[in-house]
């Protein structure tokens, strides 16, 4: 009955269809031949072709739109493929998560490297107390990279054997576990698998997590990394005393060799020119000098008033320009002394100009040795004080804990991630072919 229908509907599509194209061709005709006649013979005409054309013309069988969808080969290869790259492999993974692989446990443990200081007077000198002082957030590098080192596994192997820990589902979880005969290269790989760090290089907190195929394993690793990050920072706390005390010892030294120096130049100065403090030998000449004016100025003052009540013959006359006369000479000799290469001191051949240089630079010298003794004798005390002090060391905010439930492998995001890798890679597979096929 539908047959009927169908077929019915068909052939009522193929008249209409008919129709209309009849339609157009007598139209066109009509408007072609329309400019030779207008008149009543011209119509008949035309009509009675019309009709002709219409009994000759033979029946037109017009196609369905669309044929209904068929399976072809390329379909079945393409399902195919999907189930051997995609569903295949994602069985086998999830059957390897929920029967093969073994549980791990998890143990965190958290720490962050803190200083103690306390500041004394001495740090009032210059801030001389930073000497000894070290960075927290630098010292938490240093573990940082500690952990991850080959010492760290060595040392973590020696303890808990992490062969034997983590062989032990070997062959059988042969993804997460690792073959009995690793070398120390496969430890150090393998260890970063199973320990994971977490640090913030602004706050310096550094958080340390471990799995283990038993809560036992992991805790012993947590516990071994957390004592041997604290010995190390002690060990660097000590080595950093132990620098800034001898250099503070050494410069020290320096400037004891420095300060002798100085005194020994001095006192061979004084020995050679016989002048203990040309300053004080300065001023001693100088009054030499101004009693020797006052005296001349004296004797001059004498000679005049002679002058005035005695003849010229007066011996008195004669004695007063005598002692005029010596005390000049006495005053000429007074100042040559002080540019003569004899200085009636010992130092032969060396003008006192030159000795008074001489002896102040070797008072400039001694001056900064002694200064500089000072300074490095305060640094001494000042590294001995913060070494007694300062303490710089490790504070644990989350000790190794100890796991009841197992929290890996995530088997559910595993599964997800290979699902979701596998169907990416099959699509971009599929792609590529459909794309080589239509150029081809």
């Amino acid at each position: 009955m539908t047959d009927k229908i169908s077929s019915a509907g068909a052939e009522q599509a193929e008249a209409k269809t008919r129709s209309l194209m009849l339609e157009d061709d007598e139209s066109t005709e009509l408007e072609g031949v329309g400019n030779a006649g207008r008149g009543r013979g011209g119509k008949k005409a035309l009509r009675n072709k019309a009709g002709g054309r219409r009994a000759g013309l033979a029946p037109i069988r017009v196609m369905p739109i669309a044929q209904p969808a068929r399976m072809k080969h390329r379909h079945w290869g393409l399902l195919a493929s999907f189930g051997i790259v995609v569903l295949l492999p994602l069985i086998a993974v999830v059957l390897y998560l929920w029967i093969v692989a073994q549980d791990q446990y998890l143990s965190t443990t958290g720490f962050t490297v803190r200083g103690q200081e306390s500041g004394g007077a001495t740090e009032l000198l210059g801030g001389l107390a930073q000497l000894t002082g070290g960075s927290t957030a630098s010292d938490s590098d240093i573990l940082y990279e500690f952990i991850q080192s080959q010492e760290m596994v060595d040392i973590v192997n020696a303890e808990v054997d992490i062969r034997a820990q983590y062989s032990k589902p070997w062959p059988g979880d042969w993804v997460f576990a690792i073959w009995p005969d690793a070398s120390k290269e496969d430890l150090l790989w393998y260890w970063q698998r199973i320990v994971s760090i977490s640090y913030d290089s602004g706050t310096g907190l550094i958080e340390v997590q471990a799995r283990g195929f038993n809560p036992d394993a992991a805790k012993a690793i947590t516990s071994v990394i957390l004592r041997e990050s604290q010995d190390r920072i002690n060990r660097l706390n000590d080595q950093a005393r132990e620098d800034a005390m001898r250099y503070a010892q050494a410069d020290l030294d320096e400037a004891i060799t420095r300060l002798k120096g100085a005194r020994e130049a001095l006192t061979r100065f004084r020995t050679r020119t016989r002048i203990v403090d040309p300053a004080a030998d300065i001023q001693g000449r100088m009054g030499v000098m101004n009693n020797l004016q006052q005296q001349l100025a004296s004797a001059l003052v004498e000679y005049d008033l002679l002058r005035e009540t005695a003849s010229d013959n007066d011996p008195r006359l004669t004695k007063a320009q005598q002692l005029i006369d010596v005390i000049r000479e006495r005053i000429r000799i007074e100042r040559q002394t002080f540019t003569s290469d004899n200085t009636d001191t010992g130092a032969v051949g060396e003008d006192y100009p030159s000795l008074i240089s001489e002896f102040e630079s070797l008072s400039v010298d001694l001056q900064y040795a002694e200064e500089t003794y000072r300074a490095a004798l305060t640094a001494l005390q000042v590294a001995r004080d913060d070494a007694a002090r300062q303490s710089r060391y490790l504070a644990t905010y989350i000790k190794p804990t100890l796991a009841q439930d197992s929290e890996y492998p995530n088997r559910p995001l595993v599964a997800g991630l290979a699902g979701l890798f596998l169907l990416l890679l099959w699509s971009i597979g599929a792609l590529i072919y459909y794309s080589i096929r239509d150029r081809s």
